[in-house]
């Protein structure tokens, strides 16, 4: 018995879209990380970008539980001495760049090394409904109803 071991030919990527309207923020990131590196496959290997390409609609509609939409905090550093920024999720979700909020969760939950880097340019996150990859013919996945406490009223 050997271990199989992927090599760039036999990397077979697919494209998914993502509605995450309604959905659970948390929820959904650990499955887009997920499809990401490549995890679902059988074949997965560790050192290879084995992930598929994900395109992420309504991001600006992704939902928290809780109160984290009010206490949550995102901190960011202007690179001056004291240049501490922060703020409160809903603050980003309501802002100009809705989609940052998801794109952190996601982020946040690969390793931090060049792959996951590089694994991060096959995502794509829009706040709104349209998207411009419909000629690269993206395979609905319904995350709603993988699980009922994906999502939330």
């Amino acid at each position: 018995m050997k271990t199989f071991s992927a090599t760039p030919a036999d990397i077979d990527k697919t494209w998914i879209l993502i509605d995450a309207e309604g959905v659970v923020l948390g929820r959904l990131a650990s499955i887009i990380a997920m499809r990401l590196r490549g995890k679902h496959k059988p074949t997965f290997t560790p050192h290879m970008d084995m992930g598929d390409n994900v395109i992420v609609i309504n991001a600006d509609k992704v939902q928290m539980t809780g109160k984290k939409r009010d206490d949550k905090i995102y901190y960011r550093h202007t690179g001056h001495p004291g240049g501490i920024k922060q703020k409160t999720a809903r603050e980003i979700l309501e802002g100009k760049f809705p989609e940052r909020v998801l794109e952190k969760a996601i982020q946040r939950m690969l390793p931090g090394n060049k792959l996951s880097r590089g694994v991060m340019t096959n995502l794509r996150i829009y706040a709104g409904a349209e998207h411009p990859h419909e000629a690269q013919a993206p395979v609905v996945l319904d995350v709603k109803s993988m699980n009922p406490k994906n999502t939330r009223s």
